[in-house]
């Protein structure tokens, strides 16, 4: 019988974390509504595990309108109270006026949030044998986050950029030999 490999991080217990690697992490998702809402899922992770996030990501799409950008976008107090009441969601102020304002500077982006990010993409980067060879921030995510918060992003900081980078596929940081790597 074959070994199966998965990268560490993803346990061997939690049926939707293992889901999340198996099928989601680290490949390519594109269209601005898709990247958007793993932007702000992403900020709303910072701080916590992100297992707490992929609990409540229904939730989120719920509360925040499938993340469709100019809904978002039109967001006003009255909407950032009702999400503050929202138990179904991480339910921090900072957060979510930055959810909101980032969509507004998403919807001023000439060629979309969608391009814009994949210009940092990453094909070449090498296979990590272990996650010990998994960086944290790498100079490519430290441009991302500089060019997003260039054009009014929040919570957008180099770590950020760098687990947005490996979860909608810039980068493919599944562990050489891991089943997830393709």
């Amino acid at each position: 019988m074959t070994e199966v490999i998965r990268c560490s991080w993803a346990g061997m217990t939690d049926p939707l974390y293992l889901a999340y690697h198996d099928e989601e992490w680290g490949r390519p998702v594109r269209g601005d509504d898709l990247v958007f809402e793993r932007v702000t899922l992403e900020a709303f992770q910072s701080g916590l595990s992100w297992l707490t996030i992929l609990r409540k990501r229904d939730n989120f799409r719920a509360a925040f309108d499938g993340f469709a950008i100019p809904k978002v976008a039109a967001y006003t107090e009255k909407d950032v109270e009702r999400l503050l009441g929202d138990a179904g969601i991480v339910r921090n102020r900072a957060k979510i006026e930055a959810a909101v304002a980032n969509a507004r500077a998403a919807m001023e982006l000439p060629d979309g949030l969608s391009d814009l990010v994949w210009k940092y993409a990453d094909p070449s980067a090498p296979v990590p044998r272990s996650m010990a060879d998994v960086p944290a921030v790498t100079p490519a995510s430290t441009a991302l986050a500089k060019e997003l918060k260039r054009h009014g992003f929040r919570f957008v900081g180099p770590t950020t950029a760098y687990a947005l980078m490996q979860a909608i596929g810039l980068v493919n940081d599944h562990v050489e030999g891991c089943l997830a790597r393709s």
